[in-house]
């Protein structure tokens, strides 16, 4: 039977750098080799960005046309509703209130239910106040006091 003990640490190897390095055997087919992938990345990373940034114009391009379309395609179908003389009638009877010799009109302004009427306001005041001043003085004075005023003055 054979005895396998872990190595102890005291008993373990040093690896050394220098030595590894000097295993490994470049030669000069793989270097130029090497060189040369460095060499298509430095070449190829700009021209693929380019090709990415010019991608995403395209994309928003696209999508700036599509946009448009959609506005001509609105726009053409409203035109043809207006050469449509029964849509300018309705147009004109809706907006502009127009009607036909003969016909009459019936505007209603207060259309609301009675729930979606305001409450009654309350009153302002109870008590009638009389002014101090005569109102025609009054009016007298200030047209004299802006009529011979030199600058404009600001309100209040």
């Amino acid at each position: 039977m054979v005895k396998t003990t872990a190595p102890s640490p005291r008993s373990r190897r040093r690896v050394d750098v220098r030595e590894w390095m000097g295993g490994i055997r470049v030669s000069g087919f793989a270097f130029i080799m090497l060189g040369l992938v460095v060499l298509a990345a430095c070449v190829l990373v700009p021209s693929v960005s380019t090709y990415l940034d010019q991608r995403a114009q395209i994309a928003a391009l696209e999508e700036s046309v599509r946009v448009s379309q959609e506005e001509v395609d609105a726009l053409s179908a409203e035109r043809e509703q207006w050469r449509d003389p029964a849509f300018i009638m309705t147009q004109a009877r809706e907006r502009l209130y127009y009607v036909r010799p003969g016909e009459v009109v019936y505007l209603i302004d207060d259309d609301l239910p009675a729930s979606a009427l305001p409450d009654d306001p309350a009153a302002v005041s109870s008590d009638v106040e009389r002014t101090r001043t005569d109102w025609m003085s009054q009016f007298v004075r200030s047209v004299v006091t802006s009529g011979s005023a030199r600058t404009a003055a600001t309100g209040p």
